[in-house]
């Protein structure tokens, strides 16, 4: 039983997409609040697998606030030009995901999401990002830490990024290889953790990583590749047993359990400190 030693705030299961009822995933979410589900927002290939249509993401939503009490925890992964856009310094998109009851949103500043990556290099891309970021004081903002986003995190980091960034460790830039060893989480910011993480793995994996948050209670981990499915008839669709698998082996591992009044809804944006800072 780990629960005493550690502890996972969210578990991420990211590219939810048309080809799963939104309103199953806010019922599962409804008895294991800790589950929080990623929609992968590229326009130029939405409604494929992997990346929802704007109407699935708009039932989504619907299904937050009529079965989920608009509690459901939903992650915005940004992909192409809507990283562009950030970098930009635009704001429009992240009102509107807001609207929709967006609580985290994850900037995939990489060349693989299809970003222009001569806006990540930009000298002003840390400084629009963060115009972005504390318009939004409400929102946490994932940023991926990794050597392509250099430009990116390091200055925001270097300037004391606002109690509303976090970092995800995901040396695979979410092509979900499997991290060779995870990093060390960083004092005062909360970090989370991906690359080839799922349903064969995770019973070894979260063990492994949680000890490198030393105790801290907001650490998160995600996947992604892992929960595709390819059915009979050639179709690539999320598959949701494989998610339940993976929240049934963190019931098991007694890192998480299931249904309780005491459990936390939403991720606090309070900095986690620790006596060393």
């Amino acid at each position: 039983h780990f629960g005493a030693i550690m502890s996972l705030q969210v578990l991420g299961f990211c590219g939810a997409d048309d080809s799963v009822d939104p309103r199953l995933l806010v019922t599962i979410a409804n008895q294991y609040p800790w589950i929080e589900w990623g929609v992968l927002f590229r326009p130029d290939l939405e409604g494929k697998p992997r990346y929802a249509s704007p109407a699935w993401v708009e039932q989504l939503s619907q299904a937050r606030q009529q079965l989920g009490s608009g509690t459901t925890l939903l992650a915005a992964h940004l992909c192409s030009t809507r990283v562009d856009e950030v970098l930009r310094g635009e704001t429009g998109f992240v009102s509107r995901l807001q609207r929709l009851g967006f609580r985290r949103i994850q900037v995939n500043a990489t060349a693989v999401n299809g970003v222009d990556m001569s806006l990540v290099n930009s000298p002003d891309a840390a400084t629009n990002i963060l115009f972005v970021i504390k318009a939004f004081p409400h929102i946490e903002f994932i940023l991926q830490r990794n050597d392509q986003t250099r430009p990116v995190w390091e200055p925001v980091l270097r300037e004391g990024a606002p109690a509303n960034v976090s970092l995800l460790f995901d040396e695979s830039m979410g092509t979900g290889k499997a991290s060779a060893q995870f990093p060390q989480a960083l004092k005062g910011i909360r970090c989370g953790y991906a690359g080839g993480l799922g349903p064969s793995n995770i019973k070894e994996m979260v063990p492994a990583i949680l000890p490198l948050a030393e105790g801290r209670d907001d650490v998160w981990v995600d996947m992604e590749s892992s929960l595709r499915t390819v059915t009979a008839d050639s179709n690539d669709v999320f598959d949701i047993s494989k998610c339940f698998a993976c929240a049934m082996a963190v019931v098991d591992l007694g890192i998480k359990s299931g249904g309780l009044a005491s459990e936390t809804h939403a991720p606090s944006l309070k900095r986690s400190r620790t006596p060393a800072d």
